[in-house]
């Protein structure tokens, strides 16, 4: 009866000790998932950034810049990767920024999927670029879920210098797309993409919604360097940084 008793304030000492001792044992800090999440919304910027350089390389094969300098905002969406036979599904995250009068605002991130069907077979990873031409288009953008040639009038933009292409292209479309895959694929296709803000990660780097975005440079000095950079990207090549 002695021994049971021990036992049981032996096992009841050990589980008030890990008790104490967890208690005492400091979580893991709130800064360093915070450091997490801007360390992942740096490195989709800096992603889209490189992509939108890629593109623009070539000036004739680049997306226009008096259609770009008309953007009310661009979405870059890169390495996303495209697998089919048959029927075909992909997706990607991508990132976003406004033209405003006080420039290219900070990103936000956006979530893209959707499917295809039709004679497609094979298997790349292709940047994804779209020039939203109205502001319907970009508040499209910010509610749950926005598809892609379904609301808003979605063509393939022009390439080069051709300004008689760009001019006809505003007049017909609200989003002008883009992409440059690397690897075999037939029949790549943006129409029935699914967009959707990914506003777990907008939170965590501005305290925000995506909804509550898109508006200027949002987020205070602390949020420069590498998560600027897409913004920074799209100054170089617009050089006025006045909305339209």
């Amino acid at each position: 009866m002695k021994s049971e008793r021990h036992t049981v304030l032996v096992v009841l000492a050990t589980l008030a000790a890990v008790v104490i001792v967890s208690a005492r044992t400091p979580a893991a800090p709130a800064h360093d998932a915070q450091d997490k999440k801007m360390k992942e919304a740096a490195e989709q910027s800096r992603r889209a950034a490189q992509a939108f350089d890629a593109i623009m390389q070539v000036p004739d094969k680049a997306i226009p810049r008096d259609l770009l300098s008309r953007a009310k905002a661009v979405a870059v969406f890169p390495r996303v990767i495209k697998v089919a036979v048959t029927v075909g599904g992909e997706g990607g995250r991508g990132v976003v920024s406004r033209h405003t009068a006080a420039g290219w605002s900070s990103p936000v991130f956006l979530r893209g999927a959707g499917g295809s069907v039709g004679p497609q077979i094979g298997a790349s990873s292709t940047d994804y670029f779209l020039l939203l031409m109205n502001d319907e288009s970009v508040e499209g953008l910010m509610k749950d879920r926005f598809e892609l040639g379904g609301e808003a009038a979605l063509a393939a933009g022009p390439v080069g210098r051709n300004a008689g292409a760009a001019t006809d292209a505003l007049m017909h479309a609200a989003i002008l797309s883009y992409s440059r895959s690397r690897g075999l694929f037939a029949g790549v296709n943006v129409k029935g993409v699914v967009l959707k803000p990914e506003d777990d990660l907008n939170v965590a780097v501005y305290g925000r919604p995506a909804r509550e975005l898109l508006t200027d440079r949002v987020g205070d000095g602390s949020q420069q360097g590498e998560l600027q950079s897409f913004p920074d990207t799209l100054d170089r090549y617009t050089k006025s940084g006045v909305a339209r």
